[in-house]
C-alpha cells in the first residue's frame, strides 16, 4: 500500500518524531535556497537613473552569491533556529496527524486504496492545524531572513530568534506573532495537500508500474512530483505570506494581494518560481527519503 500510513503501525508519538526529524534535516539542507527565495519575493521594483528597474537580486545563484558576498556565508542560514522550531511543530503535526485523519475520514474498517479526495481533505486539515500552532516560528524565521546588509552604525532589528519573539510581542503585541495567519493557513494547507496527497498518489501510481519497488528511486520520483505540484499551486499565497510577514505596512491579505498585483503584475506572484521549485523539490526529496528511513527504523514499513 502506497499510503504514507505505515503497514506496520507505529504510534503517533513515534510518527511525530520521525516527521519532525525528517523536516528539520530537510530544512537545514535547503535553508539557503529558502533565504534566497524570501529575498526575491520581498524585492520590489526599484527605479534606476534611467527609470528602469534594477533589481538587486537576480536568480538562484545570483541571489545566493550576493547574500554570501555582502553578509557572509552564514547569512544563507538566517532564521535557522526558528526554522527548526517551525519544522518540529509544523512538520511533526502535519505529517504525524495525516495518517490518523485519513483513517478517521474513511473509517477504521476501510480496506484498499484510500480515495484521493480523502487524502486531499486530510492534508488540508492537518496543514491548517499545524501552521496555526507554528505561525509564530514562521513569522520570526521570515523576519530574520528578510533583513539584509545594513548601513554602518544601523543596528539590526533583532539580535536573534529569542530576541525577535520578545521584541515583536513588546512592540506589536502578542497577537502580532500570528501576523499573516490567513495567507499562511491558506498557503500551508494547500501546499500540505499538494505535497502529502500528491506524494501519496504518485508513490501509489509508480508502484503499479512493472519493475518499480518501494525503494529510494520511487521515493525520489514521488518527492519531485510532489514538490513541483506544490510550487505550482502554492506560489501566489507563498509570495503574499512572505510579504505580509516581512513588511508590516500591508493592512490585510487582500490589501497585499491587490497592491502587488497593481504595482508588479500577475507574474510577481511567481517570483522565484524555479528557485522555489528547486527548494521545495529538494526539500521534498530529502524530507520524504529521511521520513521513510526513520519509519523503518521505528519498525514501520516504508
Amino acid at each position: 500500500m502506497a499510503d504514507l500510513k505505515p503497514q506496520i503501525e507505529i504510534s503517533f508519538a513515534e510518527m511525530f518524531l520521525c516527521s519532525a526529524f525528517a523536516a528539520c534535516f530537510a530544512e537545514f539542507c535547503t535553508l539557503p535556497l529558502d533565504t534566497a527565495k524570501v529575498r526575491l519575493q520581498l524585492q520590489k521594483k526599484a527605479a534606476g537613473v534611467d527609470g528602469v528597474g534594477v533589481p538587486k537580486y537576480t536568480g538562484l545563484l545570483g541571489t545566493m552569491t550576493t547574500i554570501a558576498r555582502e553578509e557572509g556565508l552564514s547569512a544563507l542560514w538566517k532564521g535557522l533556529i526558528p526554522g527548526l522550531q517551525r519544522q518540529c511543530l509544523y512538520g511533526g503535526l502535519r505529517i504525524g496527524l495525516y495518517g490518523p485523519v485519513k483513517t478517521y475520514l474513511v473509517g477504521s474498517e476501510f480496506i484498499g486504496d484510500i480515495p484521493v479526495y480523502h487524502k486531499i481533505l486530510a492534508a488540508l486539515l492537518t496543514g491548517a492545524i499545524a501552521i496555526a500552532v507554528a505561525n509564530p516560528t514562521d513569522l520570526v524565521k521570515v523576519r530574520l531572513q528578510a533583513e539584509g546588509k545594513l548601513p554602518a552604525g544601523v543596528p539590526r532589528r533583532y539580535s536573534g530568534a529569542l530576541d525577535a519573539y520578545f521584541t515583536i510581542v513588546r512592540q506589536e503585541g502578542l497577537g502580532a506573532l500570528w501576523t499573516g495567519l490567513g495567507p499562511n493557513v491558506a498557503r500551508n494547507a494547500i501546499i500540505n495537500a499538494a505535497e502529502l496527497a500528491s506524494y501519496d498518489q504518485f508513490k501509489q501510481m509508480i508502484l503499479r508500474i512493472p519493475g518499480f519497488m518501494d525503494n529510494v528511486l520511487t521515493h525520489v520520483l514521488a518527492g519531485l512530483g510532489a514538490g513541483f505540484f506544490a510550487v505550482c499551486i502554492g506560489s501566489p499565497v507563498d509570495v503574499v505570506k512572505s510579504r505580509m510577514m516581512g513588511d508590516s505596512t500591508y493592512k490585510s491579505t487582500f490589501d497585499c494581494f491587490i497592491k502587488t498585483l497593481k504595482s508588479e503584475g500577475f507574474f510577481a506572484f511567481y517570483k522565484g518560481f524555479f528557485l522555489n521549485f528547486g527548494r521545495l523539490g529538494a526539500w521534498n526529496v530529502i524530507m520524504f527519503l529521511t521520513l521513510e528511513q526513520a519509519k523503518i527504523f521505528f519498525g514501520g514499513a516504508a
